[in-house]
């Protein structure tokens, strides 16, 4: 049996995987590990033996380019990516060819100049685009941050130089003769006495006046510069540099911390360019650092340091370096760190050193380059171009076959015109080869050049259209979603994956909690309950940021202040409570739960110096909402003083004081955080644990007794679960002194041990925890943006599958996906663990494979080593089994077969195993998609964090919100709502897809038709490649004749109206089962063009030879009957795609019949030019052309023929078999007033089944059950859920499951929440040194029918509205 060489396949796939922007960027590899030295030389290691610094001690300059071209890179990179195209190779080797005299038509300039203006015209709109990204990457790197200079300062760290750019290129020159030395002087850090004046600022913050600043520079009688701040460009700082950033600008590289001007070396960023958070997260200072406070201290040689970094990495979560001054050497991590893209907030200034600049940044690194991409119906046209390359060639060689047969038959026998054919030059031989080659010029337009031109043309409408819906404009902010890939409008059409990233992309803000405290629920009083008056005061106040009486203003992402009567009375009677009385213990209940929610947290408070209010900044919203509904009921968390804690009480007139004495941090595995705190008081100094976790943990590590509470706390916590609410409970306990000294140096060695120091810790932490005291609990619904739990449920139905990525907790994540309807009600959850607990990940995956999909095909031999490990051949306790639980009873004995499908929930740590190697990546992709790789995917998010998957999808799409613009400038597509998404898939993506997929396959249907009338007529002219017609007809057929109808299909084509398409997300399957485009229907149009070819040709050839058409008795000339054919052919073709058209709108008239018009008019004038003019073989034509009978005869008669075949099919297919999108236009056309939406709806249970949306215990969190939130463009009255808070509705345990892969462990899912995202940097500060780190095909529903007689299933979902035949008629009536 053949088999290819393996050198071969490894070429091929090489090929395959060859990406052209590789040849165009610099690739650095990963780096090398690097030690920066301050205020000391580098090493002669550094340095080769011609003293040069060696290459890997050269560090990159902080210039981030984002464009794709330069000015010298441009030209080619350009016609690289345009000659990926094969026609226009192939078009550009025939305007070569015919610079040659044998092979020339007309003049050869005339014939590449088509080819040019195509390959101009789409340079031009390439070169827009990245002038666009030139102009964004000047705009940043021409930012200014203050550097050290002056004092004897400079860098010995080696920086590469900066490359020059096309504005670069072009103004540096100019620049630098009139600013002289200053670029040197950047560069190396010395400075002269012409610096820029305001740019020089001293550590007061004094600008230096024009031309004094020297004076006040100058140390004592020495003309030396003192040490100083000057502002540089961003493109201008070096690694090594040390740089002051002040309050709210940009970081410009990443920085390590080495003072700021808080007391405690605190600083605080805003991180929402890197990973969509708009909450505020602390950073510290490097210890040994924390000395470096002024410019004259950093450049002091006596503080020498060096930092041992990490090579270039892009895990945005970990940094691991190692200062060492002296004999000092300290650990440095990511909390020490500000990286690129962050903004300093609340912070007057901070000093730091830079460790990484530009492509070695975080941010960078994570970007990675501007890909080039190519749609799927682009790339799908390169094989259909080849295969009519391949029918051209076959053409070419049979003329050229026949040429030399019948000149080596005829030349014996004395034809005149192979007179001489005898010569090396002139011989059947070469004749051939001529007529072959000549035959490729003659038959070209089976490739149309226009074609290509014509789809960018078609693009760029389709790109202005999503524009100028004024459907998808964020009301808030004006901003239009933007196409910034033109290229890529019909992949909207075809997506079958979504991943997409959930903080910032699917939330906001949060909302307000439910309390649960002893036993009593307050469920906080709606904005539609307060007094009329009160609710005035707060929309003029503009509540959402005005501080209430409690001088506490409303946090960033809270949306409204808690306020509850009940509560607010029941705490008022405990402030009264007499000691021993009834009320005592509430208010001991009462005071214990809002100390643990505004003391257990890693909130910061902001003081505003003007006001004196207070406002709460949390790394979560979630976390921001409980602290400040602690504070709205007056538990005021007041901050911190280095490790005391301050909380202001209304049982106490004066401030409580806390010290800090440690955190018991929060992981997946935990799912609890605690605090324990010293009460600074004379006569209370107790120890106080205060813990807040998932229920699960908490209610096993309470003390004994108290049932009666539990049972209440539990019947509330199902309660909330039920409604979608994420709960966490709270408890604490008090630790006696002697007990905690005891504990405490545990928890030391703990900390310090070298050997499994986590686990060590987590045995710590659970000593402490237990015989907890039960306060109650919280319940927090996940605050959506607006429309997406109705989008994500109109996407599935539409079926395309849904992943997202959130660094949550697993628990957090599931309990998002039901929020969002990703997850619902009856669905199977599968969740793989990672972790070195519970089963393995290969083999929870093959488990989950063998119980859950026991048909399917995928576990074959491959993962029999994965299936039949060691691990499982043991007896481990992880054996899947049904473990007593508790919740057998409940879940049913049918658990993991539900109707709701399945849901596969994967953690960070298994997917990463997960993702480790090949075997293992297809088990995943089987388990996860049960599909093949060749999908098309969609990316969406907000951050810099989601631009590698943004850049890595086919169509990526960044949210331009309030979050940064990273992902935006990464993105395909920009929107300002998630919500946005749907139109933009449904509508845009499936008419863009339908239009351009037509539009090409009519564009090569009608070219096949005028190359078919070429072909049949070399069978009467000896095979010669002569052309049948005027070479004009065929040089404009592209041009102007047939064009107009197919950009009609591109532009204005609509397979069913929007409002249909956005009611009907079922609809969107024709685009992704890629109906419109396919190699069939290829096939089918080029079959169509080669059958109407014939009577095209022989019908009119026989009518002019049969008898002569002219009356004087001459025979006709070729010019003659050949015209007709030509406006036979272009009526044929422009009739043809006009009934390939669905909508005949004013512009589709225009655009079918232009072309025929163009085509008589230019007819009729080109034959009327006389030879004085110029000469042309046709002048004259008109007075037997439009005389002839025969020419009156043919052109209907030809044009009903050729039409016929497609017609009957037309008619056939919407009279007796027509598909959904043919019924909702016959619907639409002659029930324009019906809204088919609601008509189609046909029946109550039906409609609630389609959607997932989960109930809401209030009217703030209601939302529509409907699938879609318009029709026809206006919103609809819809069915929403007003059900009392006070009368939630459960959960259906019975109706939805949960399995545990890494456990076994079969659960109903009761989702909570916490304060941190496990795996974030955590938020707290360097002075507590308290913990260590560780860290379908769906179809719209039918009526249900009686089993009838077996038919040929149907994809059709409006079967239910075929035509039916009409009963018959009563003879009584």
């Amino acid at each position: 049996m053949f088999s290819i060489p393996s050198s071969w396949a490894t070429c091929w796939e090489k090929l395959q995987n060859f990406k052209l922007e590789s040849l165009f960027a610099r690739n650095r590899g990963r780096g090398t590990l690097r030690t920066i030295y301050i205020n000391q030389d580098v090493p002669n290691s550094y340095l080769d033996a011609k003293g040069r610094p060696k290459k890997e001690y050269v560090y990159c300059t902080n210039q981030v380019i984002t464009s794709k071209y330069t000015i010298i890179t441009f030209l080619p990179r350009n016609l690289l990516e345009q000659f990926r195209r094969i026609a226009n190779i192939f078009f550009a080797f025939i305007a070569i060819l015919q610079f040659f005299p044998q092979f020339a038509t007309i003049s050869p300039g005339l014939v590449i100049l088509p080819l040019l203006i195509v390959l101009g015209i789409t340079a031009v709109k390439d070169g827009y685009e990245d002038i666009k990204r030139h102009q964004s990457d000047r705009h940043v790197n021409h930012s200014r941050v203050r550097v050290l200079t002056g004092g004897g300062w400079t860098n010995p760290n080696f920086t590469g130089g900066k490359s020059r750019t096309f504005v670069r290129g072009i103004v540096s020159k100019a620049r630098s003769k009139r600013q002289g030395v200053h670029k040197a002087d950047v560069e190396t850090g010395t400075p002269t006495d012409a610096e820029r004046d305001t740019d020089v600022e001293l550590d007061e913050g004094i600008s230096m006046p024009n031309g004094k600043h020297h004076h006040h520079l100058s140390s004592g009688d020495h003309d030396v510069v003192r040490a100083h701040w000057k502002k540089a460009l961003w493109e201008d700082v070096r690694v090594g540099d040390f740089v002051k950033i002040v309050n709210n600008e940009s970081i410009p590289a990443d920085v390590l911390i080495c003072a700021t001007s808080e007391e405690d070396n605190v600083a605080y960023v805003e991180t929402k360019n890197l990973d969509g958070e708009t909450n505020l997260k602390s950073r510290n200072a490097s210890p040994v650092l924390a000395d470096l406070r002024t410019a004259a201290d950093c450049a002091n040689k006596l503080d020498a340091f060096h930092v041992d970094c990490e090579r270039p990495d892009t895990n945005m979560y970990k940094l691991d370096a190692t200062v060492s001054r002296g004999s000092d050497r300290s650990p440095v991590d990511l909390q020490m760190v500000l990286l690129r893209g962050t903004v300093l907030r609340n912070t007057d200034w901070v000093i730091g050193v830079v460790l990484f600049t530009g492509e070695d940044t975080k941010i960078v690194q994570n970007s990675g380059g501007t890909p080039s991409k190519r749609s799927r119906v682009e790339r799908q046209t390169n094989p259909q171009v080849f295969i009519n390359l391949a029918i051209l060639a076959a053409m070419a060689t049979v003329c050229g076959i026949a040429d030399y047969k019948i000149e080596s038959r005829l030349y014996p026998e004395g034809a005149p015109w192979l007179y001489g054919d005898d010569t090396s030059g002139d011989n059947p031989g070469i004749n051939g080869f001529i007529t072959w080659a000549f035959a490729l010029i003659t038959f070209q337009n089976i490739v149309p050049i226009s074609l290509y031109i014509s789809v960018e043309g078609v693009k760029t409408c389709q790109a202005l259209f999503i524009y100028f819906d004024y459907e998808m404009v964020d009301k808030k902010t004006g901003q239009p979603t933007l196409a910034r890939s033109y290229n890529l409008s019909d992949d909207l059409g075809q997506i079958e994956y979504i991943f997409s990233d959930k903080t910032g992309t699917l939330t906001e803000a949060g909302s307000p909690p439910f309390l649960h405290i002893w036993g009593v629920v307050y469920y906080g009083d709606r904005e539609s309950e307060l007094d009329p008056e009160a609710q005035q005061i707060g929309d003029d106040n503009n509540g959402a940021s005005t501080p209430l009486a409690t001088g506490v203003k409303l946090s960033s992402g809270v949306p409204e202040h808690f306020k509850d009567k009940q509560l607010s009375q029941d705490l008022a009677s405990a402030i009264d409570a007499e000691p021993g009385s009834d009320n005592a213990a509430h208010a001991r209940s009462l005071n214990g739960f809002f100390s643990v929610l505004a003391l257990c947290h890693t909130v910061l408070a902001v003081v505003d110096p003007h006001t004196g209010a207070i406002e709460y900044k949390a790394q979560s919203p979630d976390e921001a909402a409980l602290v400040q509904a602690a504070a709205d009921m007056g538990f005021i968390f007041c901050g911190r003083d280095k490790d005391v804690l301050k909380l202001k009480t209304p049982f106490s007139t004066e401030v409580e004081r806390y010290q800090l004495l440690n955190i018991l941090e929060f992981t997946s595995a935990r799912k609890r955080m605690s605090v324990i705190v010293r009460k600074l008081d004379e006569a209370d100094s107790r120890l106080f644990l205060l813990t807040k976790g998932a229920d699960s943990v908490i209610f096993e590590r309470l003390k004994a007794g108290g049932d009666e509470l539990k049972q209440a706390t539990e019947q509330h916590l199902d309660d909330f679960a039920g409604t979608g609410l994420r709960t966490l409970t709270l408890a604490y306990k008090v630790i006696p002194d002697d007990e905690y000294e005891a504990w405490r140096e545990r928890y030391q060695d703990a900390v310090t041990s070298l050997e499994d120091r986590g686990g060590k810790v987590e045995a710590v932490y659970n000593e402490i925890e237990q015989e907890l005291r039960l306060l109650g609990a919280t319940a927090i619904e996940d605050r959506l943006q607006d429309g997406v739990p109705e989008t994500i449920a109109d996407l599935k139905l539409a079926g395309i599958k849904i992943w997202v990525a959130t660094g949550d907790k697993l628990e957090t994540a599931i309990a998002i996906g039901h929020s969002t309807n990703l997850i619902a009600d009856d669905s199977n959850i599968i969740v793989i663990r990672g972790g070195d607990w519970g089963r393995p990940v290969s083999e929870q995956l093959v488990q989950a494979l063998e119980d859950f999909f026991p048909g399917s095909d995928v576990l074959k031999d491959d993962f029999a080593p994965l299936g039949t490990s060691q691990y499982r051949e043991s007896q481990t306790p992880y054996a899947m089994r049904r473990l007593s639980t508790g919740v057998t009873s409940l879940v049913g004995e049918d658990n993991g077969r539900r109707p709701g499908g399945y849901v596969l929930v994967i953690d960070g740590a298994a997917l990463g195993q997960a993702l480790s190697d090949d075997q293992h990546k297809k088990l995943l992709l089987s388990l996860g998609t049960q599909t093949g790789c060749t999908t098309m995917t969609l990316a969406i998010g907000d951050g810099a964090n989601d631009v590698s998957m943004i850049q890595a999808a086919d169509v990526g799409v960044g949210i331009r919100g309030e979050e940064g613009l990273q992902a935006v400038n990464s993105s395909d597509y920009a929107i300002a709502q998630f919500r946005f998404l749907k139109k933009l898939l449904l509508v845009h993506g499936h008419w863009s897809y339908a239009r351009n997929g037509t539009m090409i396959l009519n564009f090569f249907y009608k070219n096949i038709v005028c190359i078919g009338v070429l072909w049949w007529f070399q069978i009467y002219c000896g095979w010669s490649s002569a052309y049948a017609f005027d070479y004009t007809y065929l040089l404009f057929w592209n041009s102007f004749w047939t064009i107009a109808p197919v950009l009609g299909i591109g532009l204005f084509d609509r397979i069913v109206d929007a409002d249909i398409l956005m009611a009907f997300p079922e609809l969107y399957r024709y685009g992704r089962e890629q109906t419109w485009f396919t190699m069939k229907s290829f096939c089918g149009y080029m079959l169509d063009g080669v059958v109407q070819s014939v009577p095209l040709y022989f019908l009119v050839t026989y009518a002019y030879f049969t008898t002569t058409a002219r009356s004087d008795g001459y025979d006709i000339a070729l010019d003659e009957y050949s015209t007709t054919m030509v406006f036979a052919s272009a009526t044929v073709a422009c009739l043809y795609n006009g009934l390939n058209t669905n909508v005949w709108t004013a512009w589709v008239f225009g655009a079918v019949f232009i072309g025929i018009v163009l085509l008589w008019l230019f007819t009729v004038v080109y034959n009327s030019i006389s030879p004085g003019w110029f000469v042309t073989d046709v002048y004259g034509n008109n007075h037997f052309l439009f005389r002839s009978a025969y020419f009156w005869l043919c052109l209907p008669l030809t044009i009903a023929i050729s039409l016929l075949p497609r017609y009957l099919y037309r008619a056939w297919q919407l009279g007796y078999a027509p598909g959904d999108l043919e019924i909702l236009r016959y619907i639409r056309k002659k029930r324009p007033e019906l809204d088919i939406a609601k008509a189609c709806r046909l029946a109550p249970h039906h409609q609630q089944s389609r959607t997932s949306s989960r109930r809401r215990p209030s009217s703030r969190m209601s939302r529509p059950l409907s699938l879609a939130s318009t029709v026809g463009g206006t919103p609809t009255d819809r069915s929403v859920d007003h059900a009392s808070a006070d009368h939630p509705k459960p959960q259906d345990v019975r109706r939805a499951s949960r399995t545990d892969m890494s456990t076994g462990v079969r659960s109903v899912d009761r989702g909570f929440d916490f304060a941190t995202e496990e795996g974030g940097v955590a938020m707290r500060r360097i002075q507590t040194n308290l913990s260590e780190r560780w860290q379908s095909n769906r179809h719209l529903p039918l009526p249900e029918t009686e089993p009838s007689v077996k038919k040929k299933s149907s994809m059709r979902i409006f079967s239910s509205l075929r035509r039916k035949k009409p009963p018959t008629p009563n003879k009584d009536s």
